[in-house]
């Protein structure tokens, strides 16, 4: 089994709390990403939360916030669930799915940003497509059922 490190997308793209909501999205198109790990500050890199493009439509669009002048800070998961560079790909693919996350950082021992991982790294770089679909059943499932398509 492989390691998280060998999974990850390396030195991610990140933001600060302080950042508007507008960069992190803006950050998302350019990179072509679903998540901004957020960091405090770009010294440092130690991770303090995770903006997602679902908190931006639900914290921001749907609440009619203007996200030109919405602090990260205020719309982040602020308890992120995260693995570490040596840990077992299979221990990160199991806090994702007992967890429900598409995506999970990879931290060091001191809580700063190495990589990510998203279901899309293990499913083009891991050779487990039971794994990898095991994964995905996870993740999508509420109660036991799993999610219809548009939920």
């Amino acid at each position: 089994m492989k390691k998280c490190d060998e999974v990850m997308t390396k030195n991610p793209v990140s933001c600060l709390p302080t950042d508007l909501a507008a960069k992190a999205a803006g950050l998302m198109k350019s990179e072509n990403v679903g998540s901004i790990p957020v960091v405090e500050n770009e010294q440092s890199k130690v991770l303090v939360g995770i903006v997602t493009d679902r908190d931006l439509a639900l914290k921001i669009i749907a609440e009619g916030l203007d996200a030109r002048s919405t602090n990260v800070g205020s719309v982040m998961t602020h308890q992120v669930v995260t693995c570490h560079a040596e840990d077992n790909l299979q221990k990160a693919l199991d806090s994702m799915s007992e967890n429900q996350v598409r995506r999970i950082p990879v931290v060091d021992k001191e809580n700063k940003i190495l990589g990510i991982i998203a279901q899309a790294d293990v499913a083009t770089r891991s050779k487990h497509p039971k794994r990898t679909a095991q994964m995905v059943k996870g993740i999508s499932q509420v109660d036991g059922k799993l999610k219809s398509i548009g939920e």
